[in-house]
């Protein structure tokens, strides 16, 4: 990780904080960006890029550029930024499904595509996604949200199979992901189960690092003890 430029999207979330900071202390230098009012200053290894709308090519691209001019190049791009809703498909709303779409898949590809002019310069260029296990197969009230984590992993393997051998596109696939907002919603669950931050964030960085540079188009779940 010394000396790799990251961006790391929906980085002021459970998991992008976990992520950006584990980067960090391996000594990575880290562009956070989230639709979140940046709370950070700006340090030498550390840029936070805030009020940004992934769902907007346009504010995608112009995020993804600063953090690229800020370091004078971009090693990594980790999709983190999206959202969940849980709606059964009879009495949902259509716009829940544009909504799912907006925020997973929307978010990666702008971010995507805003980077991959960048990482095309990089030695060793890297892109992580982050579907989800629900995703293969959707249970009830799961329509939404697992369509539009099955399109991040179509879009993750349709980038491997276009930037093969120039830049590795991969994703994780996690269970339920013990965070303070899924334990408010699933009072009763065993927490005990299911995969921590920082043992997701352990996978992905080891997807940015040398040893997986033969690794790409992967859907790597990530199942927590389930």
């Amino acid at each position: 990780m010394e000396a790799k430029i990251v961006v790391v999207t929906g980085a002021s979330g459970a998991l992008g904080k976990v992520v950006a900071e584990m980067a960090l202390g391996r000594g990575a230098r880290v562009a956070a960006v989230d639709h979140a009012a940046s709370q950070i200053e700006t340090t030498a290894n550390r840029i936070e890029l805030g009020g940004v709308d992934l769902t907007d090519a346009a504010q995608a691209k112009k995020a993804i550029d600063a953090a690229a001019a800020h370091f004078g190049r971009l090693d990594a791009l980790i999709n983190i930024a999206g959202g969940f809703a849980f709606e059964a498909v009879a009495e949902g709303d259509p716009k829940t499904w544009q909504r799912m779409y907006a925020l997973n898949v929307l978010t990666a590809l702008n971010a995507s595509q805003a980077a991959i002019p960048h990482l095309a310069g990089s030695v060793a260029p890297r892109i992580i996604n982050v579907g989800a296990m629900g995703a293969l197969q959707a249970g009830a009230g799961m329509g939404a949200y697992a369509a539009s984590k099955a399109a991040v992993h179509r879009l993750t393997e349709a980038l491997a199979a276009e930037w093969k051998g120039k830049i590795t596109v991969n994703a994780v696939l996690p269970s339920t992901i013990d965070t303070p907002a899924n334990r408010a919603s699933m009072p009763k669950a065993d927490f005990k189960k299911w995969v921590t931050p920082q043992e997701l964030a352990e996978v992905m960085l080891f997807l940015l690092s040398d040893a997986a540079s033969a690794v790409t188009g992967a859907l790597l779940p990530v199942n927590g003890r389930v």
